[in-house]
């Protein structure tokens, strides 16, 4: 019973200094199930615009904001991370995350990050981010980590699909909405995050290939709908 109620612990005091309604979903710990929480989540929420990050990951200030500006209807918006070493996850504290400090460049630099044309996530202003998204050749797909889109869209394509595991299931989603119509537009310089370095025991070999087959599946039979998603006996009308 102690180990059902830590997460509450954890999420409760999160909820109390976030000045919104926050809410926490739970389910068994049972391997990687990433696309059974997304599920969950979707069918739970009560907005009709969903907004996407991932727990190894940290939004700037002005991430919802930004997503929220920049919606269109027929549209999802695909947003980038810039990725820290070990060293330098490890050194970010919470009243770093509280000050933007894990956003300053020169701070990362100072804290094991090596430079990088990526630094520009980080330095672009509001008009040379809008220009460098206009001009990355970088596919508009759906990333898991810093995507959002309306939950219209995503229950018209039936969610994720829960037979895939770890290894390219936040861009099968997003190639589904594709192929109902719903398509991507680039916010990678203008919706910032950074990503903590961590070990990842659940990739194997077997559910990378078991994936890309699914996902090529996806491009070629041009679905959008899943029967293994969250109607799970549904069929499209």
């Amino acid at each position: 019973m102690a180990a059902a109620r830590t997460p509450a612990r954890v999420w409760r005091p999160c909820a109390r200094n976030a000045g919104v309604p926050w809410g926490h979903l739970w389910q068994a710990d049972d391997g990687f199930r990433k696309c059974e929480a997304m599920n969950m989540a979707i069918g739970a929420s009560a907005s009709d615009y969903l907004i996407f990050t991932d727990g190894d990951c940290i939004p700037r200030a002005d991430f919802v904001s930004t997503h929220l500006r920049l919606r269109e209807p027929g549209r999802f918006l695909s947003g980038g991370y810039h990725k820290l070493p070990m060293d330098t996850s490890r050194a970010i504290t919470a009243e770093d995350i509280r000050a933007q400090r894990c956003f300053d460049a020169r701070w990362l630099r100072a804290h094991g990050l090596r430079a990088s044309h990526r630094d520009l996530k980080l330095t672009a202003g509001p008009l040379a981010s809008r220009v460098l998204d206009l001009l990355s050749p970088a596919r508009a797909s759906w990333n898991g980590h810093n995507a959002s889109g309306w939950k219209r869209d995503m229950l018209a394509i039936n969610g994720f699909d829960e037979r895939m595991r770890y290894g390219g299931q936040d861009r099968e989603f997003g190639e589904r909405l594709e192929n109902a119509g719903i398509r991507g537009k680039r916010i990678r310089y203008r919706a910032v995050v950074v990503h903590l370095d961590h070990k990842r025991g659940y990739a194997t070999a077997e559910s990378i290939a078991f994936n890309r087959a699914l996902r090529a599946d996806t491009r070629s039979s041009g679905r959008s709908w899943t029967e293994f998603g969250i109607e799970k006996s549904a069929t499209p009308l």
